[in-house]
């Protein structure tokens, strides 16, 4: 099997312990993390070859985080090494009623000041099916975008599928242009489109009727028409996939998703998650388990959605950004065991 590519900034992730506020809290917790990272840890999980294409600095962090990304089977021999510093994220775990919280620390990091021409995207793409990246990338820097498009040309050229998790995060757009002046250029490039209601109205401009997250409750219908209003505006996508999460709290989310593929809408099952452990990088398994489901099950476009769907619902109770699950355990959720029992 060819490879899957993927490019974007993975970061050191210092997390405050437990339930603990950042304010009250004496220690960090410190791993690493980021959305593209994340999907190609899930695709190294499945047994997918994946390559992940970043720049870190030339230091222990550096050396440690593609070290722990290569002990967890991902391939990081395209790694561009230089820049002064890693990027970090600071994370405060929220509970209930008390919204989680993000801090970036991204500012002059590695990857924010990659130019084009640094990557040798044609050699990278040589042995490869596939090329994700995500609206994360281009918010980080004027430079980051740059080369994102680059990547997406280079891509098509050698006629890859290029998907694209919009991931819009309004703490991130600061380089002078907005998310809806850079998106809607770089999604004309993508073939696979995944994101939430927010993603596809702060990129795209593209609005669900009548959709109220905040209600515990989303009608998966209603996203037919912002599927069909993505197709319109990108021509080449061929799929568009929205995650659906209704949050009762911070510990109490419903998830599921849909898929549109130019003809019939699918809808996967509804997971009921009432004890959320860490729900950060929820929407990176998805798509890990997406792209794993689309390349296994092909032309089953319902198992290929609800194998994400049960992916990335079993990530909500492991902590830290990876979503470390096994095919069996995927299937066993998929084929209706929600137990939790002892396995012996």
């Amino acid at each position: 099997m060819k490879k899957v590519i993927t490019f974007g900034e993975v970061m050191l992730r210092l997390a405050a312990p437990g339930y603990e506020r950042f304010m009250q809290s004496s220690q960090l917790s410190a791993t690493f993390g980021g959305g593209e990272a994340n999907v190609a840890v899930s695709l190294a999980n499945y047994g997918i070859p994946v390559s992940f294409v970043t720049r870190l600095p030339e230091n222990d962090l550096g050396s440690a985080c593609a070290k722990e990304l290569r002990g967890l089977g991902v391939n990081t021999e395209h790694i561009a090494f230089g820049g002064d510093r890693i990027g970090i994220y600071f994370l405060e775990t929220g509970a209930v009623n008390r919204a989680s919280k993000v801090i970036y620390d991204r500012a002059h990091s590695a990857l924010s000041e990659v130019t084009p021409g640094m990557i040798d995207w044609e050699k990278i793409f040589e042995e490869a099916a596939w090329f994700h990246w995500t609206g994360i990338t281009p918010a980080v820097s004027e430079s980051a975008a740059l080369v994102c498009q680059e990547a997406i040309d280079a891509a098509k050229t050698k006629g890859l599928t290029v998907s694209t998790d919009l991931n819009y995060r309004a703490n991130l757009w600061k380089w002078g242009k907005t998310a809806h002046e850079v998106m809607p250029g770089l999604v004309q490039g993508c073939d696979i489109i995944l994101g939430n209601e927010e993603d596809a109205a702060m990129a795209l401009d593209i609005h669900p009727d009548g959709v109220d997250v905040t209600g515990g409750a989303v009608d998966a219908e209603a996203y037919l028409s912002v599927s069909k209003k993505i197709m319109k505006q990108v021509p080449r996508c061929k799929k568009v996939i929205t995650t659906l999460r209704g949050s009762v709290s911070a510990s109490h989310n419903t998830w599921s998703g849909v898929l549109y593929d130019g003809s019939k809408l699918y809808k996967a099952p509804e997971y009921n998650i009432t004890h959320i452990v860490d729900r950060v990088g929820g929407g990176d398994s998805f798509m890990g388990g997406l792209i794993y489901g689309l390349l296994t099950y092909r032309e089953d476009l319902q198992s290929a959605l609800n194998f994400a769907v049960a992916a990335s619902c079993l990530k909500h109770t492991i902590y830290g950004d990876y979503n470390r699950v096994t095919i069996k355990e995927v299937e066993k959720l998929m084929g209706g065991d929600a137990s939790g029992r002892v396995t012996r």
